[in-house]
């Protein structure tokens, strides 16, 4: 039995193959600064309305003025890393507010590195309830709001959507291309506070209610850093640092929580 960071117990049945023989050594897993989304969506839940004022379909909403301070001040942060110890590999998600991360704190961190993208890295989607707040979804879909609470955030598929467990099962194929890349190497994936929660249950072979109690009591920050390492290349993957953003303190960029719904464990 393997232990994690936070002294939660990994069974064997929890790691699959593919992650145990990953070949990568170390995995830096970022989210993507403040978004536009992210603050329209703070706006209409403090202001008690249903739909979010979005500017465009989610794979297109940019980093707000915020989001991109606080991704230069993550490039800063990542320039500071020993030749020796930087990630090389970029991969980021499709999604607009990732990619633009991305590339804004590789350029700032004066890295020579080519983003890349892996749509697996996308954020979770919600189908039928896309930019609706929770007031939304009561309203107009009390049926799906019932079912939802009734199967808890990691099994509930919404209409055209996506589950957790959905977006657990594509992580596990990211974690397994990465054997492609050889022994050996730092990856940096630049992605979705989902995402980042889930690489923790599939990594840390968390269970489903470890899972949703983390996901109640935390909310990933934007520009934070979630580091998991295994030196030898194989085996299980220990969870170092997790949510950080002192970069962002340190260099006077503002911090900001924007975190999805935490209504997460089945009722």
């Amino acid at each position: 039995m393997n232990t994690s960071a936070d002294g939660n117990s990994a069974e064997d049945d929890g790691l699959t193959e593919a992650v145990q023989k990953a070949g990568a050594v170390e995995l830096l897993l970022i989210r993507h600064g403040e978004s536009e989304g992210n603050v329209a969506a703070t706006e209409a839940r403090e202001a008690g309305v249903e739909v979010i004022d979005v500017p465009a379909r989610d794979a297109d909403v940019d980093l707000s003025g915020t989001g991109r301070d606080q991704a230069k001040a993550l490039g800063t942060a990542l320039g500071r890393i020993a030749a020796e110890l930087r990630p090389d590999a970029v991969v980021s998600s499709p999604y607009a507010r990732a990619r633009q991360t991305a590339e804004i704190a590789v350029e700032a961190a004066g890295w020579p590195l080519q983003v890349r993208t892996d749509e697996r890295l996308r954020d979770r989607e919600l189908g039928i309830l896309d930019r609706l707040t929770r007031l939304g979804v009561e309203n107009r879909y009390p049926e799906e709001s019932e079912r939802r609470d009734w199967l808890g955030k990691l099994y509930y598929r919404p209409p055209g959507g996506e589950s957790w467990a959905d977006v657990a099962l594509r992580l596990r194929a990211v974690l397994a291309e990465l054997n492609s890349l050889g022994m050996g190497h730092r990856v940096m994936l630049v992605c979705h506070d989902a995402v980042i929660m889930l690489f923790r249950y599939v990594l840390e072979g968390l269970s489903e209610r470890e899972l949703l109690d983390l996901a109640a009591r935390e909310s990933i920050l934007n520009a934070s850093v979630t580091r998991f390492v295994r030196p030898s290349g194989a085996g299980p993957w220990t969870l170092e640092s997790f949510n950080v953003a002192d970069h962002l303190t340190e260099l006077g960029v503002a911090v900001t929580e924007h975190g999805g719904d935490t209504g997460a464990r089945p009722q």
